[in-house]
């Protein structure tokens, strides 16, 4: 007796190594073409340009699996979202492009997904896990010799090495100069680890739309003859890709990199040595705060990928101790991040962006001490989830709580150069902005200022005064607007 409820996945198109050189060669081309339209220039006509380049190398591609009924639909599609990109790019019109062009290359490569649930399920794997399969798949141009094997065990290694040192120049300026060093003069003025950088997005992002590899459902009859039913990504990754080998390697090679960004760390941020030339604290400080957060945030996802629950790696008695010293330095590597921030914040003030950059900092740090606890306790990813639903549900719920507009004010003007002798000068316009809130602050900064000609400020003043009276109605009566009235009238008192 069959059951039509259960289901699984399997791919449409089944590799083939053979296809993959010509589609290796077509994705380098791609490549240098956005190279040439877009890196290091104003973004315009270029994008649609390299976006109908994209659909015409997937169609040459792809050519023996199309329906040209079902192409030319996918044609119109993507011709709708090139008008508003040829009308003006910007975030909107580049999101209607991107979706046009996948919902396009659906339409014309995937005649199985009919049902709505189908299609959206087919573009969120798409999303998610298509720019991810270039690499594993490029593997696949070797046999799987025992030199291609040993290549295909220090791909991933060396691949992410190159990725994180790539962070770790962007976030610190003496790493930089390291890295420059190691290329040749006429090189160094052509590739960056910004090219670089920019040539890998490419090739993972152009990637799906030259070699598609869509999922269909398969029968209960099937699905039960398999063990267990694959994760997502690890559908995409050969064994080789990721086994305990390729991790092993990883975390060794990364525990150094990482090793040495904490010793230069320790030694310029947390010791005060002094800085190389021609580098000041300010920018050490604010170079490294927002790189170094998303290389703990990759390191995490490689950490989840690595670790899965049950897998060879998480059991392995050398991997674990590994893993958990490789989390640890990240750790290490958000604590100098928050301390980069503080540092940054202590000479140009306080901003609600830089308090969420706190926030989003102690989180990340929450997030990798629980992957910790996931692995040494056994528990599954949904635990996981729920762990960090739970800590960022009680960070929202405490910010609703804060008064960050009077945090703001007080710590500016406390911190200025007017209150302190350091730091930057009272940003009084920025203080107005902040509302009522911020008016016991504004008061400090004008007895501050009092030399000034303030009658300006004076009069913009009394407009918040005026909206924290008009606060104080029982249609918007508020907790902290009450405790600020009470504060205002004390202060007033002991001027009289």
């Amino acid at each position: 007796m069959t059951s039509l409820a259960s289901t699984s996945t399997i791919d449409i198109q089944p590799m083939r190594p053979s296809a993959i050189p010509a589609k290796l060669a077509m994705a380098l081309m791609l490549a240098a073409l956005a190279d040439w339209l877009l890196y290091g220039e104003r973004i315009g006509l270029s994008l649609s340009i390299f976006a109908v380049a994209i659909a015409c190398a997937s169609l040459l591609a792809n050519h023996a699996s199309l329906e040209w009924r079902r192409a030319l639909i996918g044609g119109a599609v993507l011709a709708l979202g090139l008008v508003p990109a040829i009308e003006e790019v910007n975030t909107l019109s580049f999101a209607i492009l991107t979706i046009a062009m996948v919902v396009g290359l659906l339409l014309a490569t995937n005649p199985e997904t009919t049902e709505f649930a189908d299609r959206a399920r087919a573009l969120r794997n798409f999303f998610l896990f298509g720019p991810l399969r270039f690499f594993p798949d490029a593997l696949q141009v070797f046999n799987m010799s025992a030199f291609t094997r040993a290549i295909a065990l220090w791909l991933l290694p060396a691949v992410l090495g190159m990725v994180f040192v790539a962070l770790f120049a962007a976030a610190n300026p003496v790493i930089e100069q390291w890295v420059s060093l190691l290329n040749p003069k006429l090189i160094v003025e052509y590739v960056s680890v910004w090219r670089v950088l920019f040539w890998t997005a490419m090739l993972a992002l152009v990637w799906p739309f030259i070699h598609v590899r869509w999922r269909r459902q398969k029968s209960v009859a099937t699905a039960a003859a398999d063990v267990a039913e694959p994760e997502p990504l690890a559908s995409f990754v050969p064994a080789e890709f990721l086994g305990p080998a390729t991790i092993l390697r990883s975390l060794i090679l990364f525990n150094v990199l990482f090793a040495a960004q904490s010793t230069l760390d320790g030694i310029y941020l947390w010791g005060h040595v002094a800085l190389p030339t021609s580098l000041t604290y300010a920018a050490y400080a604010h170079r490294g705060a927002y790189p170094l957060i998303a290389t703990a945030l990759l390191a995490a996802v490689f950490v989840l990928a690595a670790m899965r629950p049950g897998g060879a790696a998480e059991k392995s008695k050398v991997i674990r101790p590994l893993v958990y010293l490789w989390v640890g330095q990240n750790v290490l590597l958000v604590a100098s991040s928050i301390l980069r921030l503080d540092l940054y914040v202590d000479i140009y003030m306080l901003t609600y962006w830089r308090i969420a950059a706190f926030i989003w900092m102690g989180l990340v740090a929450v997030g990798l001490v629980l992957i910790v606890a996931r692995i040494a306790l056994n528990r599954s990813n949904r635990w996981l989830i729920s762990a960090n639903l739970i800590a960022l549900t009680i960070v929202l719920y405490s910010s609703s709580l804060m008064n960050f507009d009077a945090l703001i004010a007080d710590y500016n003007v406390a911190h200025s150069r007017e209150a302190s002798g350091r730091g930057v000068q009272i940003d009084i316009n920025y203080l107005l902005t902040l509302g009522p809130q911020a008016l016991p602050a504004i008061d400090k900064a004008i007895a501050l200022r009092a030399g000034a000609n303030e009658s300006c400020l004076v009069s913009r003043r009394d407009r918040l005064v005026e909206q924290q009276r008009q606060d104080l109605a029982w249609r918007t009566w508020g907790f902290r607007s009450w405790r600020l009235q009470r504060r205002l009238d004390a202060q007033a008192k002991a001027a009289g």
